[in-house]
C-alpha cells in the first residue's frame, strides 16, 4: 500500500536472514519501478551539510513504523522545506526488503531513499549489503545518538553503524486475559502451563516468525525457565522446545499473524495470550479489544526487547544522504521522539532520554492516561533487559519451532 503526503517547503546483524531474504525475492514482482536517478551515488566524504535544492523522499516502511514517526516526518518537512520538498511513504513486510531495495541497488537506480525496519529487515539488508554504513559515515551529524536510553543504545549497537534507532520499546513477554474465564492468573511458566491443560484450546499465540508477540514469547521463555543459554535456540534450549511441546497439546492452532489472536481474544475464542505492551495497549484503545480484558507479567521474567531502524539503501545521491541525516537527527531530539507514544502501539516508543509523555500530542497523552497500565512503567524500571537474538540465531528459532511445534497447526489470516 502507497500514501502520499506532500508538503511545499543487537550479536551480530551481518549474517544473512534466509528466511526474509528468500521471501523477499518473491515479492520484487510487486516491488515499485525504480526510477533512474539524477545524481551519482555519494562518496561518504562528498555529503554537504545541507542538499544544494530541496528533495523528494520516498520511504519504505516495512516495521509498522509509519504510524510512530510519520507526524516526525511531517513536522521537519514543514519546518525545513528548504531541505526536503515532499514525502511519499510505502508500506510492506520485512521480508519484502530485499526483493524490493535489492534490484534497485545493483542496478543503481533507486526509487526507495530510505527504510523503515525492525532487525529482521535491517539484518537481512546487511547480509546482501544493502546498506550505507550511515552511523560510521555520518555519525558526527548524528550527535543526538549520545542522548539513547540504555536499552535502545544496546539495540544500536546491534545495527553496527548501517542503522539508526528511532523508536524502542521494552516489549515482553506478559499475558493478557478475560478475567471472565481466568480467575487464577498464572504466575510461572508451569502455572500457564496448567491452565491451558485445564481449558484446551483456550490460549494460543501466533507462528513467532510472522507476530511479534509470538517472538517475543519465544524468545523470553528461555530466560523465564532458566535454559543453558538464552542467545542459542539451538543448542541452549531444551526447557524451552520441551516446554513449548507440551504447551502445545493444548492449542488447537498458530496464526500466522498477531491480527487473528487479536480476533480470537475479541469474540472469545481463546481467553489468554502472551503480548507485548504495545499490542496490549493499542487493541484495547481503538476498539478491537474490549476494555474489560487484564493483563499481567510472571513473578520472574526478563524484558526482550525491541526497536525500528532507519536505513539508507546503497547508491544513493548526496544530497539525499544530507538531508536523510538531518531528519534522523531532528527525530532523535526529545520534542520530536516523544511521539512515539502514538496510541501506544510500541509503548512508550521514544529511543532517547528526555522524550517524556508531557511532550506528546495531546492524544497521545489522552490515550495513554485512559488505556494505559499504571504498573507498565514501574517494571520496565525494575526487570532486566536482554536483546533479541542475532539474526542468524533467530533464523534458526523459526525454524526449530516451525517444524518441532508449529507443523501441521498453521491457519491463515
Amino acid at each position: 500500500m502507497r500514501t502520499t503526503r506532500t508538503r511545499n517547503r543487537r550479536p551480530r546483524l551481518a549474517a544473512v536472514v534466509v528466511g526474509a531474504t528468500a521471501l523477499g525475492l518473491v515479492a520484487a514482482a510487486c516491488a515499485p519501478p525504480a526510477t533512474e536517478s539524477d545524481e551519482p551515488a555519494a562518496e561518504a566524504g562528498d555529503v554537504p551539510d545541507t542538499p544544494s535544492e530541496p528533495v523528494e523522499l520516498h520511504i519504505l516502511d516495512v516495521a509498522g513504523n509509519q504510524k510512530l514517526t510519520e507526524p516526525m516526518v511531517d513536522a521537519f518537512v514543514e519546518a525545513h522545506p528548504d531541505v526536503i520538498s515532499s514525502v511519499t511513504w510505502e508500506t510492506g513486510g520485512a521480508p519484502d526488503v530485499t526483493g524490493i531495495v535489492k534490484p534497485q541497488v545493483d542496478s543503481g537506480n533507486l526509487s526507495v531513499d530510505l527504510v523503515l525496519t525492525g532487525n529482521d529487515g535491517l539484518s537481512a539488508g546487511i547480509g546482501q549489503d544493502l546498506w550505507v554504513p550511515v552511523v560510521d559515515d555520518h555519525g558526527d551529524r548524528l550527535t543526538n545518538q549520545e542522548n539513547y536510553l540504555e536499552p535502545a543504545a544496546k539495540m544500536q549497537e546491534l545495527a553496527e553503524g548501517f542503522g539508526v534507532v528511532v523508536t524502542y520499546y521494552p516489549s515482553g513477554p506478559l499475558l493478557q486475559y478475560d478475567p471472565g474465564v481466568v480467575k487464577d492468573v498464572p504466575s510461572d511458566p508451569q502455572e500457564l502451563l496448567d491452565w491451558a491443560e485445564a481449558n484446551p484450546g483456550k490460549f494460543g499465540y501466533a507462528r513467532p516468525a510472522n507476530s511479534g508477540p509470538g517472538r517475543t514469547f519465544l524468545m523470553g521463555l528461555p530466560y523465564i525457565l532458566g535454559d543453558s543459554d538464552p542467545q542459542d535456540p539451538e543448542n541452549g534450549w531444551d526447557k524451552t522446545w520441551a516446554y513449548l511441546k507440551e504447551l502445545g497439546q493444548y492449542v488447537d492452532n498458530y496464526p500466522t499473524g498477531t491480527g487473528q489472536v487479536i480476533t480470537n481474544m475479541g469474540d472469545g475464542t481463546w481467553s489468554m495470550i502472551p503480548t507485548t505492551t504495545g499490542w496490549e495497549i493499542e487493541p484495547r484503545s481503538d476498539g478491537r479489544l474490549p476494555d474489560t480484558v487484564e493483563a499481567a507479567a510472571f513473578d520472574d521474567f526478563t524484558w526482550v526487547t525491541d526497536a525500528h531502524y532507519a536505513a539508507i539503501p546503497k547508491g544513493q545521491s548526496a544530497d539525499k544522504i544530507s538531508a536523510i541525516v538531518l531528519l534522523l537527527q531532528d527525530i532523535l531530539t526529545p520534542e520530536q521522539n516523544a511521539k512515539a507514544y502514538d496510541h501506544g502501539y510500541f509503548y512508550p516508543g521514544p529511543a532517547v532520554e528526555g522524550a517524556t509523555l508531557d511532550l506528546a500530542p495531546a492524544e497521545s497523552q489522552q490515550v495513554i492516561e485512559e488505556f494505559g497500565r499504571d504498573w507498565f512503567d514501574d517494571l520496565i524500571e525494575s526487570e532486566e533487559k536482554a536483546t533479541p537474538l542475532a539474526p542468524a540465531e533467530m533464523v534458526k528459532a523459526f525454524d526449530i519451532w516451525d517444524r518441532e511445534i508449529g507443523a501441521g497447526k498453521y491457519t491463515e489470516e
